[in-house]
């Protein structure tokens, strides 16, 4: 464990499986106490507090639906109640389904925009009441797809637009309040969400990591570094951008 963000308390939401188990390993191999949020999967959250505990770090498991005010309420207040503060909000739960446009359904348009829109402007709500005089960090984390959307995507891809969108728009009105927020845009990341639907087996696979310039298709790994900058002290002048984690696709 490093003292990069030594003393500050990280609540990093959907983090029980993929991007999410990243992104709170790397919070917590650069110092920060952790807050493991997870809306069914209790074995997998304690998977990743077991995992950062073991390596000497502080972590807890708190489950909560992102898309419920009560819900999020609650995640936040435990998160206090167990570390004392809060000084990083990392919005990573998401869902996704990809198909033609026509398959889109009212009831599947409903589940996007709850968890994918909704639960950041909820949890944002509820961090503004726990961040001290220092302000806070806030780290939405989209897609590329957000502003490079790709065949089968359209529901999806709208919704990242939006949190690019939420994400400088209160750039803008909460930096008075000393609280920065930015985003990183993952590109083809490897995960056990995208392993269950094969995006990246087969020739398939191959393309998209040739079309990536970097070459090879990501990982959560990759994506963590940029959310511990933007947590960390060293992007204090920065904020209201959009950082694409993306292998060099643009």
């Amino acid at each position: 464990m490093s003292e990069r963000l030594a003393g500050k308390v990280a609540v990093v939401t959907g983090a029980s499986t993929g991007i999410g188990t990243g992104i709170a390993r790397g919070l917590a191999e650069a110092g920060a106490s952790v807050v493991v949020n997870y809306a069914g999967d209790r074995a997998g959250a304690d998977r990743v507090v077991a995992e950062i505990v073991g390596k000497g770090g502080e972590a807890v498991a708190v489950r909560g639906d992102v898309s419920k005010a009560a819900d999020v309420e609650r995640l936040l207040e435990e998160a206090v109640r167990a570390f004392g503060r809060l000084d990083v909000l990392v919005n990573n739960a998401g869902v996704y389904a990809f198909g033609p446009f026509e398959s889109i359904t009212e009831k599947e348009f409903r589940r996007h925009y709850d968890v994918n829109v909704l639960g950041p402007i909820l949890t944002v709500r509820e961090a503004l009441r726990h961040f001290g005089p220092d302000g806070g960090s806030v780290i939405n984390i989209s897609s590329i797809v957000g502003s490079r959307p790709l065949p089968t995507t359209s529901l999806y891809a709208s919704t990242k637009a939006a949190l690019e969108n939420l994400t400088m728009s209160l750039s803008v009105e909460l930096a008075p309040r000393k609280v920065r927020v930015n985003a990183v845009a993952p590109g083809h990341t490897e995960s056990e969400g995208t392993a269950a639907m094969g995006l990246f087996e087969g020739e398939e696979g191959k393309r998209m990591a040739g079309n990536t310039p970097l070459g090879r298709i990501g990982t959560p790994d990759d994506v963590a570094p940029a959310v511990v900058f933007l947590a960390s002290d060293e992007s204090r002048w920065i904020t209201g951008e959009i950082i694409r984690a993306s292998g060099g696709l643009k």
